[in-house]
């Protein structure tokens, strides 16, 4: 641990900022015998200072970052190698970790009897932040009973299956799960309670030959969300769960699907259950819907805030304010079609004679949307491609006329989701020319500019990733572009008439929310391919 400098005395920094007065300085410090530490208690017990705005100006003094530990909740993981009990012996709670550095909070950074002590105990370079006792004291004691629930499950797991009563909707809390009797419903509970606070949009469980795995699905990656279970967890947990979803427990061989749903600091929450028999017992996947959120996030939802860039929104909503014709949507599973027609809906909600179909994926689909378009109606819809040029090729295999689909579409609009850098922890970083080469840049042409990356927080739960960010392709339909697919050009002709006439490809819409600092190139590079701009 690299020893904190003090940079100035407490009793100046705070004469300089009008806290106290010269005064009061030279009285509580000679109270104090020039001890640091009991000068703090002294203006403490006599309300002198806050106890936030004292901890903030011992940061400064020493150079550190101030964290409130604002609704934080110690990782679990911390309680498996270090003991509670040192935690509120010394007053302070691990943060996080980061290549073998321990970020931990305390309140004192000038003890260092103590810190040399603890870095001996725990094994582990420590790097500081100051907060306040009560603070640290808080996210000790909220994280701890969480951290025993788990422990409790592992001591006292016995296959009971408890059936609940209908009494309304269950209330899913901390509270409720330590006082719940069954093992079985604390394991689930603190499942579900865990996937919500870190943003999980699935949780997936999986049975090998000797142990059931848990995972977390968080911006579209799968995530351990905790060490493997003992393969005897399973069928506990997999009945718990179909007789919360309302489904045969006896059944395994087929598969089911169910749903229940929980209140969660009065906010309802969905889920939607699905049961698979595989290899080794029955696989689950919950999804989570989080009803109140859904609901006025998709009123609230505009184009300008998915992350297009200028040109291809500016295109892309002159082809939604159209009279008429079709608009379409194209990209992989979970790449954000259906959010983006939601968002354009929104911007033209007021303007009759518009339809909206789900997907287009068979001949009989294809033609009701081209006759809506053809007779005066303006039709958004999604499709199954890798990018805009595919669309064209998935029409022509469903036996359409290139005339008939020409004639009517407006636009097509390609996409994928990158996962956004976490603003609270965002860092520059060099321009590795490995990572360069791989994605097939010019190193020297960006080894002057600067990438981002983030380092992991507790806002992110680490990951360094928060929330998604969509990259477009816009194949705009221009006459010339309209005469090529009519002589059925291959779609590399077509792509480089698009790019002579403006168009930005899906890569090069990556590597520009690279540059901006919205993404990394690593996150570019799993989406896209680096030729060709592509998937």
């Amino acid at each position: 641990m690299a020893t904190p400098v003090k940079r100035a005395a407490l009793d100046e920094i705070l004469v300089r900022r009008g806290l106290i007065s010269q005064d009061q300085a030279e009285d509580f410090r000679s109270q104090a015998n020039g001890a640091d530490r009991s000068f703090r208690c002294l203006l403490l017990e006599h309300n002198v200072v806050a106890e936030e705005a004292l901890a903030e100006i011992v940061a400064e003094q020493y150079g550190l970052r101030y964290d409130p530990l604002k609704d934080f909740r110690v990782d679990l993981e911390f309680f498996k190698t270090i003991p509670v009990e040192l935690m509120h012996r010394h007053l302070f709670v691990p943060l996080e970790e980061n290549d073998g550095v321990l970020t931990i909070a305390v309140t004192d950074p000038q003890d260092l009897r103590t810190l040399d002590e603890l870095e001996l105990l725990i094994g582990r370079e420590f790097r500081l932040v100051v907060s306040t006792r009560s603070a640290i004291l808080e996210a000790l004691n909220q994280s701890e009973g969480n951290s025993q629930v788990i422990t409790r499950i592992q001591e006292e797991f016995r296959p009971v299956l408890i059936r609940e009563d209908a009494h309304g909707d269950e209330v899913l809390s901390i509270e409720k799960i330590a006082k719940d009797l069954s093992p079985v419903v604390k394991l689930v509970d603190t499942m579900i309670l865990s996937a919500l606070q870190k943003r999980a949009s699935d949780i997936h469980i999986e049975a090998s030959e000797r142990a059931v795995e848990i995972k977390y699905r968080i911006d579209g990656i799968l995530y351990t969300a905790m060490e493997p279970l003992d393969i005897k967890f399973h069928a506990p947990l997999i009945s718990r769960l179909k007789v919360m979803s309302e489904l045969d427990i006896a059944e395994r061989r087929i598969p089911q699907d169910g749903r229940f749903k929980l209140r969660l600091d009065q906010k309802k929450v969905d889920f939607r259950v699905s049961v698979l028999p595989s290899a080794f017992g029955e696989s689950v996947v919950i999804r989570i819907l989080e009803k109140e959120d859904i609901g006025s996030g998709v009123r609230q939802l505009r184009l300008d805030g998915l992350g297009f860039n200028t040109e291809d929104l500016r295109r892309f909503r002159r082809a939604i304010t159209e009279p008429y014709g079709m608009v379409l949507v194209t990209g992989p599973t979970g790449s954000g079609k259906t959010t983006t027609l939601y968002g354009a809906i929104n911007e033209i909600n007021n303007h009759p004679d518009k339809i909206m179909v789900g997907e287009i994926r068979d001949a009989e689909t294809a033609q009701i949307a081209i006759q809506s378009a053809l007779t005066g109606h303006l039709v958004f819809s999604t499709v199954h491609a890798n990018n805009a040029f595919d669309v064209i090729g998935r029409f022509v295999n469903m036996g359409i006329e290139p005339y008939n689909f020409v004639a009517s579409l407006n636009c097509i609009l390609a996409q994928r989701l990158v996962r956004a850098i976490c603003p609270a922890c965002k860092i520059p970083v060099a321009v590795d020319r490995a990572q360069c080469e791989e994605s097939g840049l010019d190193y020297d042409q960006v080894k002057h500019l600067s990438f981002h990356q983030g380092k992991g927080c507790p806002e992110c739960n680490g990951l360094g990733y928060r929330g998604r960010r969509a990259i477009t392709e816009f194949l705009a339909l221009t006459d010339r572009i309209k005469e090529m697919i009519l002589d059925r050009k291959p779609a590399s002709e077509l792509r480089k008439e698009a790019i002579a006439g403006g168009m930005t490809s899906l890569r090069e819409a990556g590597i520009e929310k690279v540059l901006h600092g919205e993404t990394t190139l690593k996150e570019v590079n799993r989406v896209t391919f680096s030729h060709g701009g592509a998937v």
